[in-house]
């Protein structure tokens, strides 16, 4: 059983298309998962979800797997991220700015939205990946953390912490995105991964980020994929979409 691993492409589709070459020079998949965050914060919102639906359309819905991340969700309900409430002048206006400009990009990634590509995330709002694999045991996906869109996993994260977001889940292989980084460790029982960030990767910035799993019975061989694609030119889609803030 091969599956190949995708989250966080947030509206990049020059990286999404850069990490689907890098996967048909590797040779077919049996299932493809994707792990949320689609649209929001890049120049090719609607064009990057299209991708998944053609995915989907090509195969079909247990072939290919797509969960919902928190932009997917702020984007379905308008719910923006909960901040913490600022504690002095100073702090309010890098705060009030920082709302402003997160607001804006969200509000123009809406625009850009249609009913097909609304219904797309509508449908993997707080869905996960539970799947048994002959041989080898119950495997895990989730966008952050199980149960929380928003928790944060990390390379980093204490054990204790850790084990706790995976209190109620059986099994020993857990799969997440969200924190941008990729990542293979070890905690308790248990073996967490990342597959990075396809559109916006923070430890392999301009390289778009998957993972490649291959199951044989009890083994698992793992890839963590890194190729790059044209910075330049999404910088320049940027500049042209009309995106508010670029970054």
């Amino acid at each position: 059983m091969r599956i190949a691993i995708f989250s966080d492409i947030h509206g990049n589709e020059l990286a999404l298309l850069a990490a689907l070459a890098d996967l048909k020079a590797l040779g077919a998949v049996d299932q493809y998962w994707f792990l949320g965050d689609y649209a929001a914060a890049g120049p090719r919102p609607a064009e990057c979800i299209r991708h998944c639906l053609a995915l989907v359309a090509e195969h079909d819905s247990e072939t290919v797997r797509c969960i919902g991340g928190n932009t997917d969700r702020y984007l379905v309900h308008g719910e923006r991220k909960r901040l913490p409430a600022a504690q002095d002048a100073g702090e309010w206006e890098e705060r009030k700015r920082l709302i402003q400009e997160t607001s804006a990009n969200l509000d123009w990634t809406i625009a850009q939205l249609g009913w097909e590509e609304y219904e797309f995330l509508r449908a993997g709002i707080g869905v996960e990946i539970a799947q048994e694999l002959p041989g080898y045991g119950w495997c895990h996906a989730y966008h952050a953390v199980p149960g929380d869109d928003e928790g944060v996993l990390s390379p980093d994260t204490p054990e204790h912490i850790a084990l706790d977001f995976l209190l109620d889940r059986e099994g020993s292989l857990g799969i997440g995105g969200h924190v941008h980084l990729q990542y293979d460790r070890v905690v308790g029982h248990w073996r967490l991964l990342n597959p990075g960030s396809i559109g916006s990767s923070r430890d392999a910035p301009g390289q778009a980020q998957w993972a490649l799993f291959h199951f044989q019975g009890s083994q698992l061989q793992v890839t963590l994929r890194a190729v790059p694609y044209d910075v330049s030119a999404f910088q320049q889609q940027m500049r042209q979409s009309g995106f508010p803030h670029p970054f």
